[in-house]
């Protein structure tokens, strides 16, 4: 066996692939409920990146990790009640008010990183602190398992345990309720007395808060400092793990798994003599397959029943209004 496929089927690539794959998975539940609203958020790269940057800077001026993971999540949320500002207020395209945020993102992180450091590149003139990593009792003394499971950051914990939580806040709820039945059909939410702009405001800040974790794990988990667009594309990843899991948990985990995966191949591929352009290439190729597939093969589906209807099911719309109001009653 070479080398490379040596190392593939080891515990130390599966370790790597959950690793990788925590980055991707925050922000694709970020996706997924902002979608789920109807209202796609694909600022999700800005915001990972901006929640990046003050996590590492509060934690270098403060020395305390709690007030770097509040600074962190604040500025992810307040990114994410910017966009909603922008569109539900202001009336602007939700794609085009992400596009101007990531932009902004990018350059606001810059021009503060060197006001703060003098340096345009990283944070590695400070020193900041790092989300600890943790091993599991029992589990860590398991063979292969222990390898696997066991020794992560505690926000890739908490990426495992958001899925989950995605399930129950979207599935068991009422906010839950009420997100889905705006994307659905905002008129007929409304007309059961659901403020819409309202749920998609929450909507959009709990992508956010998402984001911010996935953003808070590159700076302070997945390495210990901040660097100029550390992002590199994550955030646009991570509506590709949203729309191929079809924004419902499982299948987002799933999704985050491979294209972790592919990165994590990347990663290892890099010790080969390979040109490093190609390399960089192919999470982004694997993503343009992925959804090509996944157009094709939901257009397949859709010929083989023979459905017409372009926006909702109304069967689906009925019975989420009957849960909703439902919910408000029992409320």
């Amino acid at each position: 066996m070479s080398p490379l496929l040596s190392s593939i089927f080891s515990t130390g690539f599966a370790f790597a692939i959950l690793r990788v794959m925590t980055p991707l998975l925050f922000p694709a539940l970020g996706v997924a409920v902002s979608e789920l609203a109807g209202s796609v958020n694909i600022a999700l790269e800005g915001i990972m990146l901006v929640s990046a940057f003050f996590g590492v800077i509060v934690s270098a001026y403060t020395g305390s990790l709690f007030l770097a993971l509040i600074a962190g999540i604040v500025a992810g949320v307040f990114m994410g009640a910017l966009l909603a500002y922008f569109h539900l207020k202001m009336k602007a395209d939700i794609i085009l008010g992400a596009i101007a945020l990531n932009m902004f993102a990018s350059g606001i992180t810059i021009f503060l990183l060197f006001l703060i450091t003098g340096d345009k590149g990283s944070t590695s003139s400070l020193q900041s602190l790092v989300f600890p990593s943790i091993d599991i009792p029992l589990l860590k003394s398991i063979p292969i398992l222990g390898e696997i499971f066991s020794g992560h950051n505690i926000l890739t914990y908490a990426a495992l345990l958001a899925v989950p939580f995605f399930y129950v806040l979207m599935f068991k709820t009422p906010l839950g309720l009420r997100i889905r039945a705006v994307g659905q059909n905002p008129d007929a939410a409304e007309s059961v007395g659901i403020n819409v702009d309202k749920i998609k405001l929450y909507a959009l800040m709990l992508s956010g808060l998402f984001g911010a974790l996935g953003g808070l794990y590159l700076s302070m988990g997945y390495v210990s400092w901040f660097s100029r667009d550390m992002t590199a594309g994550r955030g646009f990843i991570a509506i590709a793990a949203a729309t191929l899991g079809g924004n419902m948990p499982v299948g987002i985990l799933l999704s985050s798994l491979l294209f972790g995966f592919v990165n994590s191949i990347a990663i290892y591929i890099a010790s080969l003599n390979v040109p490093s352009e190609l390399i960089q290439m192919i999470p982004y190729l694997v993503t343009l397959i992925a959804l090509a597939v996944f157009a094709m093969r939901a257009q397949r589906i859709k010929n083989k029943s023979g459905a017409i209807q372009e926006h909702f099911d109304p069967d689906a719309v009925d019975a989420l209004v009957k849960d909703v109001i439902k919910a408000e009653g029992d409320s």
